[in-house]
């Protein structure tokens, strides 16, 4: 292929090819698809020693991992990403076969393409070059692939984790490779994310009919009062490395369909994104404070006999991998190949970096993200090239320096009070 001329010196593994293999594995989420049997065959012949990690739960879907490692010795410098991609959606919606994974004028189109087996590709293309220039570095190199990022993440990268503990495996610092760039290629490194709670809120009255309401106690009504207790105001102002803190209502159900009957009971859900001031504790601890003072306050003054319930998951905590040594190292990779120094940013939903940084430094880089999970998802084939270069300096960088400055970096966690 002409463009992997572009990466200015001979590659042995072309990105662009193998990105177009990886998308033609139809591994939607849990499929595995045949990416990770792909993947494993590539890395094989690199020299890796590869394991398959089936995990389990009850009431979710095994999930087919890949965990690779060249080398035995510390420092262990890791890849992070994944296989699984979102549904497709109507293929109708798609100028192309979504899994088809074609060049159309200076973009690859197909499912996957930003989100992210093609950063995936361009990883394994950079270590095939830099091991054909410097040979097996003083240190390891492991790829870390799950096939459960984009579903429940329960039997992937965190099972993962747990199984490396076990063995005694350490990873010292972590690249993650989702597409953080906005715009353009060089835009963003994340270093950090936001946390995320889901809330389902449920209010109990009684049901009467809407011509004799002191007759019942009107659910709908103390939801909106709960629901109003906990968005007038803003949760915070932001913090150095983040913006604020957001909640937002995503649903109010009463399945009422009957205009004279108030209903006897009323759900609503919300979701926090928040940052490094918060924890989902400390959250929740607020939310439980706050709709108890509303409740209480309808029962003194208007005899309410109404109840609540609150339900929340946390799927994350807010996290912070602080500007030094690792985002330091990619800002100069990053730079010396597209020509921009990214920005260092904690925007955006969550990803498996989330788990990862309980165990050693993690920064995330890869492709522009704008496409991702849309129909006609794509990434500019100059791009693939550009962040195999980026990749490669990584990893030259990563072991050319003290790679224990790296390494000993730690990711801290928000915690703070609502």
């Amino acid at each position: 292929m002409t463009d992997s001329l572009l990466l200015d010196e001979p590659n042995t593994l072309d990105p662009l090819d193998l990105a177009q293999r990886l998308i033609r594995c139809p591994s939607v989420t849990p499929a595995e698809g045949g990416a990770l049997d792909l993947l494993q065959a590539e890395l094989e012949a690199l020299g890796f020693v590869c394991h398959r990690l089936v995990f389990s739960e009850a009431g979710t879907p095994d999930v087919d991992n890949l965990y690779a490692r060249l080398g035995s010795e510390q420092p262990n410098f890791c890849f992070a990403g994944h296989t699984d991609v979102v549904p497709v959606g109507n293929t109708a919606d798609w100028s192309v076969d979504p899994f088809a994974a074609e060049v159309r004028g200076a973009d690859l189109v197909g499912r996957g393409a930003s989100d992210m087996k093609g950063a995936i590709a361009c990883m394994v293309a950079a270590i095939s070059d830099y091991l054909a220039e410097n040979g097996r570095p003083a240190g390891s190199i492991s790829l870390l692939i799950t096939g459960d990022e984009e579903g429940p993440s329960i039997n992937g990268t965190r099972k993962m984790l747990g199984w490396l503990a076990e063995r005694g495996e350490r990873l010292d610092a972590c690249l993650v490779g989702e597409p953080t760039n906005p715009e353009a290629l060089g835009d963003m490194v994340k270093i950090g994310r936001r946390g995320s709670l889901t809330a389902q809120l449920t209010v109990e009255g009684v049901q009467g009919h809407t011509a004799y309401p002191h007759l019942a106690d009107n659910p709908v009504h103390h939801l909106v009062q709960l629901l109003q207790a906990v968005t007038a105001e803003p949760l915070d102002s932001g913090s150095d490395h983040f913006q604020p803190s957001t909640l937002q209502i995503s649903t109010v159900d009463v399945g009422n369909p009957a205009t004279n009957v108030i209903p006897a009971k009323a759900t609503a859900a919300f979701n926090i994104r928040f940052n490094d001031l918060h924890s989902g504790a400390s959250l929740e601890a607020w939310l439980r404070e706050t709709f108890d003072g509303v409740m209480a306050e309808a029962a003194k003054t208007e005899g309410s006999r109404a109840t609540y319930d609150l339900r929340i998951r946390v799927s994350g905590e807010s996290f912070l991998t602080p500007p030094g040594p690792l985002s330091d190292l990619l800002q100069v990779a990053v730079e010396a190949a597209t020509g921009q120094r990214p920005q260092l940013s904690t925007t955006g939903g969550t990803s498996d970096a989330r788990f990862i940084k309980d165990v050693c430094p993690v920064a995330e880089f890869g492709l522009v993200g704008k496409t991702m999970h849309q129909v006609d998802e794509r990434v500019a084939v100059s791009d693939l090239v550009a962040l195999t270069k980026v990749y490669r300096r990584v990893l030259r960088d990563f072991f050319a320096a003290d790679a224990a400055s790296v390494s000993g970096q730690g990711a801290s966690a928000g915690g703070g009070a609502a």
